[in-house]
């Protein structure tokens, strides 16, 4: 065969797309264990961070220290064990009543943007946050990734007359310090 030829290139090339193809198929179905345990492990250390429990060494055992619950928030406020398919809300002892761990996500300028609101017994002062994006502007929205950031709204009320009124304004408009970071 003339490997000069346009047919051997095509062929060859082909061949090769095949081969590589297969490979990293094989590959990805042999990490896909590891990679969903990677994806749970870090749930449990985002939802840990919203409780105020960072840079620990063993978080999977932290976590089940919690005697955490996924639970449902009923439209009254009261929670009812969570049996369907996805997450909403964690609860956990704390020493002075219940937190509830809430998943919080939205769209950000250039990506999406995620988070946990940790919030008290009374389901309405803020214990602790964590948020995260996937690519957002350095130095602008990056930053709700940053612990200055974050430190903001422990001790906050999420709800004002009956509505949720927990808000981030721009820096220096602050109007209502109880509900607004």
């Amino acid at each position: 065969m003339n490997t000069n030829s346009n047919s051997y290139t095509i062929i060859y090339a082909s061949v090769m797309v095949v081969i590589v193809a297969f490979l990293l198929a094989f590959v990805n179905s042999s990490l896909r264990d590891i990679q969903g345990k990677n994806v749970e492990l870090d749930t449990k250390k985002q939802i840990l961070a919203a409780l105020n429990v960072k840079d620990v060494a063993d978080a999977e055992a932290e976590f089940k220290n919690l005697d955490m619950k996924d639970m449902l928030m009923n439209e009254d406020g009261s929670l009812v064990e969570n049996t369907e398919a996805f997450s909403t809300a964690y609860e956990k002892e704390a020493k002075a009543g219940r937190l509830h761990v809430f998943p919080v996500y939205g769209a950000g300028l250039w990506g999406a943007i995620w988070g946990y609101v940790a919030l008290d017994a009374d389901k309405d002062t803020v214990y602790g946050v964590y948020f995260s994006h996937a690519s957002e502007t350095p130095g602008l929205g990056a930053e709700i990734a940053a612990d200055w950031f974050q430190a903001q709204f422990p001790g906050k009320k999420a709800m004002k007359e009956g509505n949720v009124a927990l808000t981030v304004v721009k820096n220096g408009k602050v109007a209502d310090a109880t509900v607004e970071v």
